[in-house]
């Protein structure tokens, strides 16, 4: 499982329920990467789910996970999984070659010592939103 996320030079990911900056090197990167290679998921939380605009809802050529603790939450095109191990057997059992953690903070958190990848875009500005990815080693990560 892989993570991918774009953040500021503080670990900022998200301002109010969106993205603080708009690119569209990073949107194409992170297209190109979560649709490659076969047939993949991504996995979000409900929030992030809400931001993507309507047109990209849900994100075509994968299957859209998103976790939700309310038990009666639907999304058009999207699997609702309650809790991380749901989440995981539902991607593979799509039959899915990758399965990507693409947010939000909480999401993130979950599921960071499960993944085996973490593809970030460092954005080179601070104070950009209020909602930040979460604490982590990158001592424990090898750059590429």
């Amino acid at each position: 499982m892989a993570m991918i996320v774009a953040m500021d030079m503080d670990g900022c990911i998200g301002k109010g329920n969106g993205l603080p900056w708009r690119l569209s090197s990073d949107m194409a990167r992170f297209k190109r990467l979560t649709e490659a290679d076969g047939f993949n998921s991504v996995v979000m939380g409900r929030r992030t789910w809400e931001s993507l605009p309507d047109r990209f809802r849900p994100l075509p050529e994968r299957v859209n996970i998103v976790m939700s603790r309310d038990t009666d939450w639907e999304g058009e095109g999207a699997v609702t999984a309650l809790y991380v191990g749901r989440a995981i057997e539902i991607a593979f059992a799509e039959g899915s070659d990758e399965c990507w953690i693409i947010g939000g903070a909480q999401i993130y958190e979950m599921f960071m010592d499960r993944v085996d990848e973490i593809h970030v875009t460092e954005v080179q500005t601070n104070k950009s939103g209020d909602v930040f990815f979460p604490k982590w080693d990158r001592s424990l990560w090898s750059q590429q």
